[in-house]
């Protein structure tokens, strides 16, 4: 983890402690703080299911966000193995949309992650 650059970062999107909070390994950025990045940097993001289950249980949800002239394209996944959440689809497009505005801003490259995560 990169404390300089977070430090940063959380200057540059109106970061408060209110969307922060350190796990055991990690610096956690909040719902509230993701969709704060987002709107701050102007990332817009277009999602397509890319898997739905039989039993609707595991989904996968591809994001295509961009940030200017820069793109990415990333994924965010759902199943009872990594989640105890009723909406899977929901939750899939949570962490798709979390890795995509992480990944775009920097937050990922100086150790930061989702809460969906």
């Amino acid at each position: 983890m990169n404390r300089e650059e977070l430090g940063k970062l959380y200057k540059q999107y109106e970061l408060t402690p209110d969307d922060v909070f350190k796990h055991k390994f990690y610096t956690i950025i909040t719902r509230a703080g993701i969709d704060k990045i987002q709107a701050k940097a102007k990332i817009n993001i277009n999602y397509t299911l890319e898997y739905n289950s039989p039993d609707n249980k595991c989904v996968i949800i591809q994001a295509f966000a961009t940030m200017g002239d820069e793109k990415i394209e990333t994924f965010g996944e759902s199943s009872p193995a990594n989640t105890t959440n009723a909406y899977p689809v929901a939750m899939a497009e949570k962490r798709a949309m979390s890795r995509a505005v992480l990944k775009l801003t920097g937050f990922y490259a100086a150790g930061a992650m989702g809460e969906d995560e």
